[in-house]
């Protein structure tokens, strides 16, 4: 793609005068990147996959074996038993440089391709650049990449060229060649060469366009610059008081995610978050936990409240529609069956019994009455019961289970059905 402005045309030129990598950097990759493997055979014989050189190891096998060094090459090895006999292996890694006034990120590709019996053959292509100016702004300058999930997918024909943003640029890599070089505002920032886990193009961008990254930075606070740098620095602005709170009084926080969950659960109870107390706790596990309790008991009784107002704001249609059966009441000695006869107490019994006889308003349904048939003054089944039919639609018990009275529940109030009829025909 044509660079499009001015900004982009300087970093395409620049880009051209790159040096390519040199051989103590292809050596670094070589020996750092990939992994060494000596493969052992059946039979105790060990392979040096990079010079091809065996030699008896041993019959017996084990567990693999690190660090053994080949006699020919003097390679430290990972002896892995197995009866593979070609080996294929692709790492990305970085060099962080500069051009101009430009920070410079050089992303390689190495791949190698090894064979029993035969040396190592590698390959290193540099596949994306990123290019950071001072003031945060970056291009990226790629060589083109097929439709493909691959992660090592790149058309290598193509020429680096300057590329819209894509998610496949942002390469994350823990390969970085040791010897680095920066441009003077990244070294006021503090940064030393390494990036606690943030990759770095997010690291560079924050640390150049937020000076509060650079206090982070140099306060040691790296779990929280980790946790917020990048496209999401910006939400740190919710919680830079106390992150300051914290720093003044040397409070490192170790988890910031779980740090940032407890101030938010403290924002909510409308604690001082001004105040070391709270946003420094000695135990921030503990103390996160027992907020997460305290708001799920919270929010239990904001339910409650609800369900509450709705049950008195639903009374008065349920009177006027149900008030002429209400005082029904029948037993047979052991189980006592009567209306609910208020919606608080359709409610309860909801409650009681976990069933979504208020959830489903069955109360408010003009054929439908709700009854209750206890054992012992213990509420045992809810009775839903059809005037229309003038029979039982349903009867549940605890979580919607029959009880051992089911049978014996239904039975009653079958034969009380006229104690309802009567009620209607009056």
């Amino acid at each position: 793609m044509k660079p499009k402005n001015k900004f982009q045309q300087q970093v395409f030129e620049l880009s051209k005068s790159l040096p390519p990598i040199t051989k103590v950097q292809k050596e670094w990759a070589f020996q750092t990147c990939i992994e060494h493997i000596g493969r052992k055979s059946v039979k105790g014989i060990i392979t040096c996959l990079e010079c091809g050189h065996a030699w008896q190891g041993g019959s017996e096998l084990g567990d693999t074996i690190l660090g053994v060094e080949c006699p020919e090459c003097s390679t430290k090895l990972k002896i892995t038993n197995t009866r593979k006999s070609v080996f294929k292996q692709s790492e990305y890694f970085c060099i962080v440089t500069t051009k101009g006034n430009f920070q410079v990120l050089r992303f390689f590709l190495i791949k190698s391709h090894s064979k029993v019996g035969q040396k190592a053959n590698y390959f290193i292509s540099e596949v994306v650049q990123r290019w950071i100016a001072p003031n945060g702004k970056y291009a990226t300058i790629a060589r083109l990449r097929p439709m493909s999930y691959y992660d090592d997918a790149w058309c290598f024909w193509s020429a680096l060229e300057i590329r819209p943003e894509r998610d496949h640029h942002d390469i994350g890599t823990t390969w970085i060649y040791p010897r680095q070089k920066l441009i003077p505002a990244l070294k006021r920032s503090g940064y030393k060469g390494d990036n606690f886990g943030v990759r770095h193009l997010a690291l560079f961008c924050t640390l150049l366009t937020d000076s509060r990254a650079e206090t982070l930075l140099k306060a040691k606070q790296t779990k929280v610059l980790r946790y917020f740098a990048g496209k999401n620095f910006c939400k740190i602005n919710d919680y830079w008081t106390s992150i300051k709170i914290c720093m003044r009084n040397g409070y490192q926080i170790k988890d910031a995610s779980n740090w940032r969950d407890y101030i938010d659960l403290l924002r909510f109870f409308g604690k001082d978050l001004h105040n070391a107390k709270y946003v420094c706790p000695s135990d921030l596990a503990a103390e996160h936990d027992r907020y997460v309790k305290k708001k799920r008991e919270y929010q239990e009784w904001e339910r409650r409240e609800r369900k509450k107002q709705k049950a008195l704001e639903d009374e008065t249609a349920f009177k006027e529609m149900k008030s002429q059966f209400f005082g029904i009441l029948f037993t047979d000695g052991l189980i006592q069956v009567r209306m609910l006869e208020s919606v608080i107490e359709v409610m309860q019994e909801g409650e009681i019994m976990h069933h979504c006889v208020f959830a489903n308003d069955y109360h408010l349904r003009p054929d439908s009455l709700i009854l209750s048939a206890c054992v012992n003054g213990k509420p045992m089944e809810t009775i839903e019961f059809s005037l229309s039919k003038m029979e039982v639609v349903q009867c549940r018990g605890v979580h919607n289970r029959n009880t051992e009275y089911h049978d014996q529940i239904i039975e009653l109030v079958k034969k009380n059905t006229r104690l309802i009829r009567k009620r209607i025909a009056a």
